[in-house]
């Protein structure tokens, strides 16, 4: 058994009494356990303030992205131990667990990169300055300043990795110190990658914390300076952005949350062509990758009314391919979901989905065989196309998110009624549209756009070379409207908006352009 201890004000601190034991989930066997009673959460988060942030605003960009493209080296070079960790607390295959550390590395790159670009200042000017009387002396510019508070960073289950490095790199970036929390049951992976991270003795002190355990009392110290990003629920979303000092001290808030992530057919697209072809082979990845637990897999899938029953056979036999079990075997595909509760919500919600107008056409939730894993141990399900024919009766297929290997098939009538369709999801991460015309590529996005963080575009042209579209990139924004929180995360020098504070200068031209 590991005890996952927090690493708060410069050292390793274990927490005292009720533990949340964390499991593998292919075997259910116990593997560690956490807690924060009794830390000093209100400590950490003065520690970071006081001595992080300081330290952090004395370097340049390109002093902080050379911090951050060490770290990257370091984490790469435990590769192997952290694809085992994810491996035996999270039941990500070998495959899933690079996915998950490969983005976590290579976004600490990108940032350490963009640090080298941005050279050594400490400031960011905001667009083109301009003269704000007759005198071209009196000038007027806006500039971006570092926040002087901590951001509190709570993630997600599935992505261990991912979910820590892309948060914090930014954050660091931006010159702000970082508490980190990792989502309990999965914590094993990033307790190792901060494992590292302290080790390499690369970061400052105070500027990245980690919290192993429950939340305790850490977001009720947070003020006017501070930023809180939360990734999860829609629930604990609004709950959040609902806490008292959250309101009364206007505290930053960023919250991605569910998404019902759509991938459209074009009606000019032929069934076998090129464009066709990546269609299947992206929808069937979105729903297997990760056992479907992704923010950003396919959720819903829409296609022209005549090719409904050659997709469905199409999707069908993709999945069928897909080899269930120990996740530590070469030869499977894809694991359990993370936990039991997990387990348990996958299967209520695919009830809710075919009680709204849904029915299952091809998997089953229950009846799974998984490779290598003891009888009736595990929390495996298997992949799941539901179908609905009647797409606007079918209420619950465009509000409940079943995060596992789920997804349902629905016909459209043309690129306007597809793109209604999207909408009724009422806000996502990614929609993706496979079309080679124009005209339908036209509809499909401005009728998509304003519902989607990011819109990926399938044509032939591009079937070989593009990223599917559960792949984030840390060039590209990644958050969405609506039911998706309303957050924007990345996207390049964008995502350092959130640590910075926006200020109108005004003074002598002179004097203000040589500021930074």
């Amino acid at each position: 058994m590991i005890t996952l201890r927090s690493y708060l004000k410069g050292d390793w601190r274990e927490g005292s009494g009720d533990v949340a034991t964390l499991v593998n989930p292919a075997t259910e066997e116990p593997i560690g356990t956490a807690s924060t009673k009794g830390l000093d959460l209100a400590g950490a988060v003065d520690h970071a303030r006081k001595n992080g942030g300081p330290a952090l605003r004395a370097m340049t960009f390109a002093e902080r992205g050379e911090r951050l493209k060490k770290l990257s080296k370091a984490l790469y070079e435990i590769r192997d131990s952290l694809i085992e960790a994810s491996i035996l607390n999270s039941g990500t295959t070998r495959s899933d667990a690079k996915f998950d550390i490969d983005g976590a590395t290579g976004t600490l790159a990108y940032y350490a990169s963009l640090g080298e670009k941005l050279g050594a200042r400490r400031t960011l000017v905001d667009g083109e300055g301009e003269a704000l009387t007759r005198s071209p002396r009196f000038w007027g510019v806006h500039v971006k300043t570092p926040r002087l508070g901590v951001a509190v960073h709570v993630n997600a289950f599935n992505f261990p990795a991912w979910g820590l490095a892309e948060k914090a790199a930014v954050a660091l970036l931006a010159g702000v110190p970082v508490v980190t929390k990792p989502a309990t049951a999965t914590a094993l992976l990033a307790f190792r990658a901060m494992e590292r991270i302290v080790q390499s003795e690369v970061l400052p002190d105070g500027a990245l914390q980690m919290v192993c355990g429950g939340a305790g009392d850490l977001l009720a110290h947070l003020g006017p300076q501070d930023v809180l990003s939360f990734t999860g629920s829609g629930s604990t979303g609004a709950h959040l952005r609902g806490l008292r000092n959250v309101i009364e001290r206007s505290v930053r808030v960023n919250v991605e949350a569910d998404s019902l992530n759509a991938a459209v057919l074009g009606d000019d697209v032929a069934p076998g062509s090129d464009t066709y072809q990546m269609f299947v082979r992206d929808v069937a990845r979105e729903v297997t990758q990760k056992t479907g637990q992704k923010c950003t897999a396919t959720r819903r899938v829409f296609v022209p009314r005549a090719l409904i029953d050659r997709v469905q056979a199409d999707l069908a036999e993709r999945l069928a391919e897909i080899k269930i079990g120990d996740p530590s075997l070469d030869e499977v595909r894809m694991g359990p979901v993370a936990t039991a509760q997990q387990l348990a919500d996958v299967r209520a919600g695919i009830g809710v989905l075919i009680d709204s107008g849904a029915r299952a056409v091809w998997g089953s939730a229950t009846d799974v065989k998984p490779i290598g894993v003891s009888a009736g141990k595990g929390y495996f399900v298997g992949p799941v196309l539901l179908r609905a024919d009647q797409p606007r009766e079918a209420r619950a297929v465009h509000e409940h998110e079943v995060f596992g290997p789920v997804v349902t098939l629905m016909p459209h009538e043309g690129a306007q009624d597809a793109a209604e369709l999207v909408g009724l999801g009422e806000g996502g991460l990614v929609a993706s549209a496979y079309s080679d015309d124009r005209a339908v590529v036209e509809t499909l996005v401005l009728g998509m756009a304003p519902f989607s963080g990011r819109v990926l575009i399938g044509s032939a042209k591009i079937a070989e070379q593009a990223i599917s579209p559960g792949t984030v990139l840390p060039s590209c924004v990644h958050g969405g409207p609506g039911r998706a929180g309303a957050g924007e995360e990345l996207g390049g020098l964008r995502g350092l908006d959130f640590y910075m504070q926006r200020t109108a200068l005004q003074g002598d031209r002179a004097f203000l352009d040589k500021l930074g």
